[in-house]
């Protein structure tokens, strides 16, 4: 049974960062596919390899049903594309890119095929790495710091934790190991 793996956590985790390394490292006999979101953000905005829609375009797909997930988040809208069930119902493992706030409608929707993990940093990287992308200013900043501290009081358990406040190596490594250890068990049920 493939599972539907929930990376999350707040911006500037390292979440982009620890998927685009995870992409290069894929091989072709890998059961393991690395879902791409559709935001309203502009496409070279940074980060995160994304498919950009207008607001038009993801009312319009949304209206559709072309959607398994969808939210709002930082001013922009976010979803992930229905293929990820297709994909799942063959057996496939799926990396989703999602959302702290979206995790209880994610889990009401997969149930026991959904594995959340928490990309956690401590707050002064956290605030390190949003300075160094450039993409917001100080007061977006210390918004977007806040919200990393109420979620973490607020997230329910049970959930995995990927501490990513060393290399970029090595939280690719620690989500490597942690996704064997979810095909074990998977193959071993």
């Amino acid at each position: 049974m493939g599972k539907l793996i929930y990376l999350m956590g707040p911006s500037g985790s390292g979440k982009d960062s620890i998927l685009s390394r995870l992409r290069k490292q894929l091989h072709s006999q890998s059961r393991l596919i690395i879902a791409h979101r559709y935001i309203t953000r502009h496409w070279q905005s940074g980060g995160e390899n994304h498919i950009e829609l207008s607001d038009a375009e993801y009312e319009l797909r949304k209206s559709l049903n072309l959607f398994s997930m969808h939210w709002k988040a930082n001013q922009n809208k976010y979803a992930i594309g229905c293929e990820v069930d297709a994909w799942l119902e063959a057996n496939h493992s799926v990396i989703v890119n999602g959302s702290r706030s979206y995790l209880d409608k994610a889990r009401s929707r997969y149930q026991d095929k959904l594995v959340p993990i928490l990309v956690m940093t401590h707050e002064s990287t956290l605030r390190s790495r949003l300075i160094a992308r450039g993409r917001e200013d100080e007061a977006t900043i210390a918004l977007r710091i806040q919200r990393a501290r109420d979620y973490q009081t607020q997230i329910s358990e049970p959930l995995h934790i990927l501490d990513n406040n060393g290399t970029l190596v090595e939280a690719v490594q620690q989500f490597e190991k942690l996704i064997k250890q979810l095909a074990k068990e998977t193959s071993d049920a």
